[in-house]
């Protein structure tokens, strides 16, 4: 039941983060931001970081946090980009196969692999490729559906890769320290050379935007490792459900419509990780 009620809270506050961000870069862009949800994320995790105090083996951890952190960081960024150019309903289910690409990852690295995972990932690729070819029934102002779902699936990999070095991590260090990189690395390669070069947005009404990501990136984050305690298997399946939270919510919020064979690529996408997970 925990992990049930987690997995859930997770995919809330992920599809939430989704959401807000397709609107906040529309306004400030991409790279702002992410500059100020890694700064706000920052604040609010820093006191944790010290309660917790260092961790006696961080030694060893520090390349893996390094490879999170960049990860993380550059992934959200891409997929900013995407939500600029595409709809959340064709960008979120992409970005919701991060876990199976940290899976490839591992097999790439020498875990075996059983022929049903290997074909669970052809069938999220055909998903893929059903969302950026389907015709687009509605598209929004300046839409880009191919350079969305191109974006999306490098911004995936960027959090499959981010996924798998958190899975090195979270038996190493406490929460705190696994949350602390991403927002580190935000701060040191994104704001600060955004100040410098006098770039940094913001506006007003982005303000409770940007505040409600950073909570809901953390929270998606800690609920999601308190859930993976109880069932990892439970936790995984449910919190990759923000991907149709989301696409229903935008259309809802935002009035986005997707065309019949969109969703088909949707349905493909959540049916594929979801079967993954299952598998794994």
């Amino acid at each position: 039941m925990v992990s049930i009620v987690f997995g859930l809270l997770t995919a809330c506050f992920f599809a939430s983060s989704s959401l807000m961000s397709s609107r906040a870069v529309k306004i400030i862009g991409s790279a702002s931001s992410v500059a100020w949800v890694m700064l706000v994320g920052l604040i609010i995790t820093t006191p944790f970081v010290v309660a917790t105090g260092v961790p006696a083996n961080i030694g060893p951890s520090i390349p893996w946090m390094v490879v999170l952190g960049l990860g993380n960081v550059i992934g959200i960024l891409v997929a900013g980009f995407a939500l600029r150019v595409g709809k959340v309903g064709v960008v979120a289910p992409i970005l919701a196969t991060e876990g199976a690409i940290a899976a490839v990852i591992a097999a790439l690295l020498g875990e075996s692999v059983a022929p049903i995972v290997g074909f669970m990932l052809l069938v999220i690729v055909g998903g893929i490729v059903i969302s950026a070819i389907a015709p687009d029934p509605a598209p929004l102002a300046k839409e880009r559906p191919v350079y969305a779902v191109v974006l999306s699936t490098v911004a995936a990999v960027c959090f499959g890769v981010s996924l798998f070095a958190a899975g090195n991590l979270s038996n190493d260090v406490p929460i705190p320290w696994v949350l602390l990189p991403a927002r580190l690395a935000g701060v040191l390669i994104i704001l600060i050379p955004l100040l410098v070069m006098r770039k940094l947005q913001i506006t007003r009404s982005t303000v409770p935007l940007i505040v409600a990501m950073a909570f809901t990136e953390i929270l998606g984050f800690v609920c999601f490792a308190i859930g993976a305690q109880y069932e990892v298997a439970i936790t995984s399946i449910l919190s990759s459900q923000f991907a149709p939270i989301a696409a229903v919510a935008a259309y809802f919020l935002f009035k986005e419509k997707l065309g019949r064979f969109q969703i088909v690529g949707v349905i493909v996408l959540v049916v594929g990780v979801t079967a993954l997970t299952l598998v794994k």
